[in-house]
């Protein structure tokens, strides 16, 4: 009668052992692996996600800031436009701040200010917060005949493109 496990039943078991932990590991690692590509895809819907509202909230909310017309083109050219507008909507917590979106380096814009843009290029002492929201190929805003909805379409250059119909919610 033996009370006791010989060494090759240990030898045995602890290389079935190790065989399986090696085996999590592996599993553990390859989770690990997607999780951060799920987080960066995550991160990247949500940034593109952002820009959407904030277009959308920029052009909806927008209203005339005198009596002649709700978007200003200061730029058209073929794949980019320069526009300016008074809109309700901020995201630096100004009130009724003035929004200007505009193509540089083909990379867009959006300037957020208090002073009314009245020329492109801007000036210098302009003072305003702006935001980079990518680089892009096009940047177009159609404008309807009823002169408050507006196509926006924005193709940006990692090819996520942002194509909104926006109606101005504001009494004109």
């Amino acid at each position: 009668m033996r009370k006791a496990f010989t060494l090759i039943e240990l030898l045995i078991s602890i290389s079935i052992l190790s065989i399986l932990m090696l085996a999590l590991y592996k599993a553990y690692d390859a989770l690990n692996i997607s999780n951060e590509i799920y987080k960066e895809k995550s991160n990247s819907i949500k940034t593109m996600e952002l820009k959407k509202r904030t277009i959308y909230l920029d052009f909806a909310l927008s209203f005339k800031s005198d009596a002649k017309e709700l978007i200003k083109y200061l730029s058209q050219e073929t794949k980019e436009d320069v526009v300016t507008f008074q809109s309700s909507n901020s995201i630096h917590k100004r009130y009724n701040p003035y929004i200007t979106y505009f193509v540089k380096d083909k990379k867009l814009f959006r300037m957020e200010s208090l002073e009314k843009v009245l020329e492109y290029p801007l000036l210098p002492n302009i003072l305003a917060d702006i935001d980079e929201l990518g680089e892009v190929k096009k940047f177009k805003i159609f404008e309807a005949k009823d002169k408050i909805t507006y196509l926006i379409d924005a193709r940006f250059k990692d090819e996520r493109n942002i194509l909104i119909k926006v109606k101005s919610l504001n009494k004109i």
